[in-house]
């Protein structure tokens, strides 16, 4: 599984949602490497359809959804969590969920080779 953060350097939450992503992957006894990508430039963002930091990829799929017209660039990102609130971190649950779903789509991949 390819397991990508992005990050912009001014964005504050960054280290604590490194550290969530790969709690995360530990407790689910995910091995994989996570690839750590510092976004530095307006043209960087866009090409890499950054839409804030920080961001989590699993198998090239964002763990939330990007809505259509999002506008990619150097900003801090947020996350509406579970219960409403809204937070600059994803939560341990929202990385998990997506973790799982990349997973399941792995193996569902592979039966139908």
């Amino acid at each position: 599984m390819r397991v990508e953060f992005l990050y912009w350097e001014e964005c504050p939450s960054h280290e604590e949602a490194l550290a969530r992503l790969k709690a995360v992957l530990a407790e689910e006894g995910c091995e994989a490497t996570v690839e750590v990508i510092r976004v530095e430039t307006e043209e960087q963002a866009e090409a890499l359809r950054f839409p804030g930091s920080p961001t989590i990829r699993f198998d090239g799929k964002d763990i939330v959804p990007v809505p259509e017209g999002t506008r990619f660039s150097l900003t801090c990102r947020v996350y509406h969590l579970e219960d409403g609130r809204v937070s600059p971190l994803p939560s341990k649950e929202m990385i998990r969920r997506a973790f799982k779903e990349a997973l399941a789509s792995k193996t569902t991949e592979r039966r139908s080779l």
